[in-house]
């Protein structure tokens, strides 16, 4: 009997043992260093987890699309400078409002992406390049190429990420509530599995109707939301703002995505895959300095763990790909017998 394997069935089987694989780094971890295994340090781990969770979620999605976001630390790191030093120049402005106008400069450089990628048809690779410079640009143009301290920022808006509800940070609290509403937004509605039409079968997904330009538009747009409500986040978190700030932290976004399942190819992704890959990179990242290893070791492991979840990624295709041969034959015989 010809067993054919699900790519659900995969997705599972992957998703377990990327579990697996986060617990067992930990605990290996700790076993050379116990310090690791506090409840001060696993809650620090979780903290330090929650931007690149959030900021990889939404790039999964842009990924499953067949595009990528390479503007999105640039982005953040924009955004993040626009809510410190509208904060600090005005203190007394109510801190949601200052939250709102970094997501809303995220989601205004988020949607110059997906304008220019949905409906003008330009490679995604290509205007993200140009979008990631021309916004670490505007950062330096913005703030004269000057920081923005903590003494310049009010106490709330440093306090805020870190303050504690029902016992854990604001931080995990609104990184729960992106992943619950990723779930969603990837299971249960329309616009999420239409980006999965759009992924796996472009013209197919035109052909019926899916309004591709305007899909691409508010994911790219979505993108660029959370990213600039994570420039707030960061920037309040670590209590500085500055022009490299985020630099080069698209690259560790989209390894979490592609360690989590997601396929450049498109049409692949999982939320539930994407946040283990997002944990298994800041348990390296945590793991490192307590090993006492240089961190230029830690490009090295994820260099070679994306390599590893490319070569799985590039099995899971072959064997979807296998899958239509044999249902092909067994329909074309049955047309043969009828005729």
């Amino acid at each position: 009997m010809n067993k054919r394997v699900s790519m659900t069935e995969i997705f599972r089987q992957r998703e377990a043992l990327l579990a697996v694989m986060v617990v067992a780094l930990v605990l290996l971890v700790g076993v050379r260093a116990p310090v690791f295994l506090t409840t001060a340090s696993l809650a620090n781990l979780l903290t330090d987890s929650t931007l690149l969770v959030m900021l990889a979620l939404t790039q999964m999605l842009v990924i499953v699309t067949r595009g990528i976001d390479l503007s999105v630390a640039s982005n953040l790191a924009l955004s993040g400078m626009v809510a410190a030093m509208l904060a600090s120049n005005n203190p007394e402005l109510p801190l949601l409002f200052v939250m709102l106008a970094a997501a809303g400069t995220g989601l205004a450089l988020g949607l110059v992406n997906g304008g220019l990628i949905g409906y003008l048809a330009l490679p995604p690779i290509v205007v993200t390049l140009g979008t990631m410079s021309v916004y670490r640009g505007l950062v330096f143009v913005i703030s004269g190429g000057a920081w923005v301290s903590a003494h310049q920022m009010p106490a709330n808006f440093i306090g805020f990420p870190l303050q504690r509800m029902f016992g854990l940070p604001h931080l995990v609290w609104i990184a729960l509530g992106v992943v619950l509403a990723m779930a969603f937004l990837a299971r249960y509605t329309r616009f999420g599995r239409d980006l999965y039409a759009i992924g796996n079968a472009p013209q197919c997904a035109a052909y019926i109707g899916i309004p591709t330009a305007r899909r691409l538009l508010w994911t790219y747009g979505l993108s660029g939301m959370v990213a600039g409500l994570c420039g707030y986040l960061w920037v309040a978190r670590y209590a500085v703002a500055y022009t490299e700030i985020a630099y080069g932290f698209e690259f560790t976004v989209i390894a979490a995505c592609v360690i989590g399942g997601a396929s450049i190819a498109g049409g692949v992704g999982s939320v539930l895959g994407t946040v283990l890959g997002a944990l298994f990179l800041s348990v390296i990242g945590n793991a490192l300095p307590v090993l006492q290893v240089s961190p230029f070791w830690q490009s090295a492991l994820t260099g070679a763990v994306i390599l590893v979840a490319v070569l799985l990624n590039a099995g899971g295709n072959r064997k979807r790909s296998r899958q239509i041969l044999p249902l092909h034959q067994t329909e074309l015989k049955a047309a043969r017998s009828a005729a």
